[in-house]
């Protein structure tokens, strides 16, 4: 009992003993905090890396791809069905994006997917992923709200809001060429206004958006002369008399006084290629010079169209370009994708690079996409599908795998801070060493009276064992309220450090985060407090050792 009573008088009284407990407490509290936020980083970069890539993917080792997917797709059925949800075939090759802005010429390098919406949706978070369905936030502002409904099918059609500024970035082309061509005068606008023609540097550049008053707008389809447009209701898509994909450009006719031009050709219809492109490559935020709130400006829209350039199948490969119109933007919050992807109707890009077999009518495959019913079968799967799939034409992995040395640089990382942010809670603990050694020096004399009144030496070791585990707990049980409570609310506090200091702490253009992201982890916080009150007890037990070797005659003299 006596030695419960001293320890709780010593932790009541000794003020000293609060150094002690403040260095736990800050070095737990600053473990939970960072390894909250790391974690909450680490999961939104897998999730959002999980969005793009499906839970096992089959890549094929060619440039070219392989022959007849839904072959391939039925042999991996054959070894895992039970076990598979749904499955896509992709093609992948590297290409270059092409447009103007602010009559500049951008090219951006790309990778181009060629997918197939409802079965890529089927296989990952696609609608997540889409303007269209997902909408445009800010940090927590809505910018842009959902045009689509999410019970919808993606697809390659525009929504009516593009379509409409599609038409309209026609009409005034061809309103801007036509009173163009009708002025009497070079330079004189009187005639052109006549005709009803204003000039876009008092109508487009201000009434209309960032993007709007740089681009005329869309390039109508293209089509060969004397051909008929089929512009079908849903897709928007326009072929040739022979059905063949077109190949002239339409205002060539107009300029060369094509009577029949302007009644065989839509110049609203969308282009044979379909693109979903990434936010990253045809947008960018700056700073609203009146709000101070970012801001941002797209260079292109949903609606317009942009050149694509790539390489086709076959030795030696060449250049193939082609017009596509932009159906929806792609964000998936990673810039190393939103900045580089750029996802194709499968079909056509397959047909553009030489892919599809002119006997079979059969298009190539690069990738094929596994989505499962359990990810914990992953590795199951992988050896089954590796046992019909020969290595030397496909690399059968899970996601995890294929994005290694990224996830393990990241664990990595996490493991290192770790470390050296529980040598705070070492150092603490050497501070409760000395403060220990310094407490038995000072009470030499009262060790020595109660080891004469019959106090054995266990039982003064134990004082001071109780004593470092008490130091502990407190310590710990505080840091790990106030660690909580910081990351609870961490986006208060760095929304407070903002208004101090005038600086966005957290800028969501940098991390693409619209806030800091947290996660904790119960079992976290439970081996973080343990190994503090180890740390403590541990700590204590030399000068445990030291005062409980006293000979209380020895102690008493020397008093």
């Amino acid at each position: 009992m006596y030695k419960l009573l001293l320890c709780l008088r010593y932790l009541r009284t000794r003020y000293i003993a609060l150094a002690s407990i403040v260095s736990v407490m800050l070095g737990v509290a600053t473990m939970i905090v960072v390894n909250s936020v790391m974690s909450g980083f680490s999961s939104e970069m897998r999730d959002r890396i999980h969005g793009i890539l499906a839970d096992v993917i089959i890549d094929s080792h060619t440039l070219d791809g392989q022959a007849d997917a839904d072959y391939y797709m039925k042999l991996a059925r054959q070894v895992a069905g039970d076990q598979i949800e749904a499955m896509t075939a992709t093609v992948e090759v590297y290409g270059l994006l092409s447009f103007e802005y602010v009559n500049e010429p951008i090219n951006r390098p790309v990778t181009i997917v060629g997918i197939h919406p409802e079965s890529k949706a089927q296989v990952g978070p696609l609608k997540d992923q889409l303007e269209s369905f997902a909408g445009v936030k800010i940090g927590n502002e809505v910018k842009e709200p959902p045009q689509r409904s999410r019970d919808e099918t993606p697809g390659w059609e525009l929504t009516p809001e593009a379509l409409a500024y599609r038409r309209e970035m026609v009409a005034r082309r061809q309103l801007f060429f036509n009173s163009y061509d009708n002025r009497s005068v070079p330079g004189d606008e009187s005639s052109a206004r006549d005709n009803g023609w204003t000039p876009f540097d008092d109508d487009v550049s201000q009434n209309t958006t960032p993007s709007e008053s740089t681009t005329i707008g869309p390039q109508p389809a293209i089509i060969q002369a004397g051909a008929t447009a089929d512009a079908d209701a849903d897709q928007n898509q326009v072929k040739t008399a022979d059905g063949t994909a077109p190949t002239a450009d339409p205002w060539e006719l107009f300029d060369q006084g094509d009577a029949t031009a302007e009644a065989t050709v839509d110049p609203t219809a969308l282009m044979p290629g379909r693109i979903y492109i990434g936010s990253g490559l045809i947008e960018f935020m700056v700073d609203d010079p009146e709000t101070g709130e970012p801001k941002t400006i797209k260079m292109v829209r949903t609606g317009d169209d942009v050149k694509i350039s790539t390489v086709t199948a076959g030795r030696p490969p060449a250049t193939t370009h082609f017009p596509a119109t932009i159906v929806d933007v792609f964000r998936s919050g990673m810039s190393e994708y939103d900045q580089n992807l750029v996802f194709c109707n499968l079909e056509f890009l397959q047909e553009m690079r030489g892919m599809i077999d002119p006997q079979t009518g059969k298009g190539r495959f690069t990738t094929i996409q596994i989505k499962l019913k359990d990810y914990a079968d992953s590795d199951e799967v992988v050896e089954k599908l590796r046992s019909v799939f020969p290595p030397g034409m496909f690399e059968v992995g899970t996601w995890e795998q294929k994005q290694g040395p990224l996830l393990a640089a990241v664990d990595i990382e996490s493991a290192i801070l770790n470390i050296l942010l529980f040598l705070i809670i070492t150092v603490a603990g050497f501070g409760i060493l000395a403060i220990f050694f310094m407490i038995v020096v000072e009470k030499t004399r009262d060790i020595g009276i109660l080891k004469a009144l019959g106090a054995s030496s266990n039982g003064v070791m134990s004082i001071f064992l109780s004593y470092g585990l008490a130091l502990g707990i407190v310590g710990s049980g505080v840091g790990v309220v106030l660690g909580l409570l910081f990351v609870h609310y961490i986006n208060k506090i760095e929304e407070f450090f903002t208004w101090l200091t005038g600086r966005k702490v957290f800028d969501e253009r940098i991390y693409y985060f619209p806030e800091i992201p947290t996660e904790v982890n119960p079992m976290m916080v439970l081996w973080v407090a343990f190994g503090a009150m180890t740390i403590a007890v541990l700590a204590s037990i030399l000068p445990a050792r030291r005062a409980a070797r006293l000979h209380p005659v020895e102690a008493l003299r020397y008093e």
